[in-house]
């Protein structure tokens, strides 16, 4: 493991020594009034500080999907045992947005092109996806994707996965919002990653 990995390592788990493997519960809903849709950018810290700026965004809540067990928690999802992926369930007022507005702002905080991977952390439960809830999701998520490879923005692939979604499990308490309880352990954590580095290579004109 190199040197900015292990960093990265250490600092997603947030420097917590009282990390425990205690099961979560699925999520079953958000705010009154809201939407829910789950996108999956890499580290959930940065996913959830993304979308908190949005308009219509509510709350958003980090977490793990997409495994083959029945719970989830950080020590197992890091290990990469478990098949789950860290994403974040955004909870959006459709009175002000739409979810194929959230597509759209989604695809320019995330690096579509490398699989298994965002930035400096890899793994597959690292990787880049978007999850659909019915057919007209599905749809939306397909055209937004389609829209972005036609475009003759890349050269190369674009390698989001589209995945059902299934059930999403909150992560642990100190994950959440974590880049508002520890600013300055985050923006260390963002810049030693190249996540806006890398972001400003692939989105800026």
């Amino acid at each position: 493991m190199t040197r900015q990995l292990l960093t990265s390592f250490l600092l997603c788990l947030g420097l917590a020594f009282s990390l425990t493997s205690q099961a979560q519960e699925p999520l079953q809903e958000g705010p009154a009034g809201t939407q829910m849709a789950v996108f999956a950018g890499g580290c959930f810290w940065c996913t959830e500080a993304d979308f908190d700026k949005m308009t219509g965004v509510v709350e958003t809540i980090s977490g793990y999907i997409g495994g083959s067990a029945d719970t989830a928690n950080y020590p197992a999802v890091s290990r990469g045992g478990t098949g789950h992926i860290e994403a974040v369930a955004v909870f959006y007022d459709p009175r002000q947005t739409d979810y194929a507005t959230l597509l759209e702002q989604f695809w320019p905080t995330i690096d579509p092109l490398t699989p298994n991977a965002q930035f400096c952390d890899h793994g597959a439960h690292y990787r880049s996806a978007l999850f659909y809830q019915d057919d007209e999701h599905k749809a939306l998520i397909t055209a937004s994707r389609d829209a972005l490879a036609d475009s003759g923005r890349f050269d190369q692939p674009i390698v989001t996965d589209i995945l059902p979604e299934t059930a999403f499990y909150p992560a642990e308490e100190y994950h959440q919002n974590y880049y508002q309880k520890n600013p300055l352990r985050y923006n260390f954590y963002r810049s030693r990653c190249g996540r806006d580095a890398r972001l400003a290579e692939l989105w800026e004109d």
